[in-house]
């Protein structure tokens, strides 16, 4: 990782101490900005790094501005994907990273790397899961599934990672009113704006511990 302090090794775990997390995103980086803002303003956790899946994305613009290391897995530098995580496994291991929070992170995941992360890992969808998720449903085509559907309410999900894609636990969701005169692009700003909101929070309650996960059932003190 670019900018990793020695010093900063070996703190997981110890009582005490502030939760580190890893962001992983693969675009603009707006629900990455909103974690941000949200820490700088509350202090809840230390964002160790962003992890970006290729080079020139608008995410790692926002990690520089802030002076947070930053690292690139692209396809093209590492065709094998459990090669891959394995590699950024061990970096995060080394980073001492409590949670990882996926933040428009478009990349495949093996099970194998969310078995080293079992419950520590979470991600945000933009729709009322288990409405309008899965396989081929991110960015735009979820909203335009949404409208094509005749949806009158969508949102954005909180959830934790599993080896079903937007299969986990869920932690929290936000509803959003779905407007007749709506195109994927007004409704995304929209619930990009419930995002904003539902991101930051739910990281700052898995960083202080008030997030219990028994089986699907997620509850919040």
């Amino acid at each position: 990782m670019r900018g990793h302090r020695q010093d900063v090794q070996g703190k997981r775990g110890e009582t005490g101490l502030i939760k580190r997390i890893a962001v992983f995103a693969s675009g603009g980086g707006t629900d990455f900005q909103s974690v941000i803002d949200a820490n700088e303003r509350e202090h809840f956790c230390e964002i160790v790094c962003l992890v970006a899946s290729k080079e020139g994305i608008g995410a790692i613009g926002r990690a520089k501005k802030h002076g947070i290391p930053h690292a690139v897995y692209a396809k093209k530098d590492y065709p094998d994907l459990e090669e891959l995580y394995a590699k950024l496994a061990f970096q995060l291991n080394m980073l001492g990273v409590d949670y990882i929070v996926l933040a428009g992170w478009l990349k495949i995941i093996p099970e194998s790397f969310i078995k080293t992360f079992a419950d520590r890992i979470i991600n945000i969808h933009p729709s009322l899961i288990p409405a309008f998720c899965g396989s081929g449903y991110y960015g735009l085509k979820v909203h335009q599934a949404v409208l094509d559907y005749g949806a009158k309410i969508s949102g954005c999900t909180v959830h934790f990672v599993n080896e079903v894609p937007d299969g986990g636990a869920i932690i929290a969701q936000r509803a959003v009113e779905v407007k007749d005169d709506d195109t994927a692009e007004s409704l995304q700003t929209r619930i990009l704006e419930e995002e904003h909101r539902l991101l930051p929070w739910c990281v700052k309650q898995l960083c202080l511990g008030n997030i219990a996960k028994n089986g699907r059932k997620v509850t919040i003190k």
